[in-house]
């Protein structure tokens, strides 16, 4: 979604910006800076300007409501999930930068419809680990594959339930006629990311940082 400032009261949109910029500082201090490997950092920028293609690879006919592909699964396996919610909020000063989005409302669409896909994604991968059996397929299926679907369907929740507390949209709007493309937009998620990690384990394994070869390859 590309939500505007003017959609919501300014209670929340300036609380959600002091809530970002507070995760941003939180993101940044977990971060073992000095042990990131140099090809890691290389496939974090590459994929930075990845997710930007996909942002602007939006379709949408109303104010704050856009439909676009998140990479929050990808980027999330790619470089666990501190990392990843510094780059999609890079991706998002980016687009401001380029008045492409409204600066007001940045906090707000990072928290609506990232850190929730980020969150699903970390905690599928950890459920993963515990439960299900340590092999190749259930890593792209179920924490790329699956995750990537889950976790766009859930930022769509949370942002058109946002959109009807705020009163931006009829309620009956929101479910009968924009969520329903979600669904839709859902697959194209979990196939993009389900494909991207596929590749990336088998020609650039050592770029995946929540892979690990002796726990998925060897038995």
């Amino acid at each position: 979604m590309n939500f505007l400032a003017g959609q919501f009261a300014l209670p929340w949109v300036w609380g959600a910006n002091g809530l970002w910029l507070a995760m941003l500082l939180l993101s940044a201090r977990r971060v073992v800076w000095r042990a990131l490997p140099a090809q890691a950092v290389s496939a974090w920028c590459g994929a930075c300007v990845v997710l930007m293609g996909f942002t602007l690879a939006k379709a949408g006919l109303q104010p704050g409501l856009s439909f676009h592909l998140l990479g929050a699964t990808v980027f999330t396996l790619l470089a666990g999930p501190w990392l990843a919610l510094l780059a999609l909020s890079l991706v998002q000063l980016v687009l401001v930068a380029a008045e492409l989005m409204d600066p007001l409302a940045i906090g707000l669409n990072v928290l609506l419809s990232y850190v929730p896909a980020v969150l699903l994604t970390t905690a599928a991968l950890h459920w993963a680990r515990r439960r299900l059996a340590p092999n190749l397929f259930v890593y792209v299926f179920v924490n790329a594959f699956l995750a990537g679907a889950a976790s766009l369907l859930l930022a769509a929740a949370t942002g058109l339930l946002a959109l009807g507390l705020a009163g931006a949209y009829p309620a009956d709007h929101l479910l009968g006629e924009v969520l329903p493309f979600y669904f839709l937009l859902a697959w194209s998620e979990a196939f993009t990311s389900g494909l991207v990690i596929a590749i990336l384990i088998v020609y650039r394994p050592q770029w995946v940082a929540t892979f690990d070869d002796r726990r998925y390859l060897v038995n």
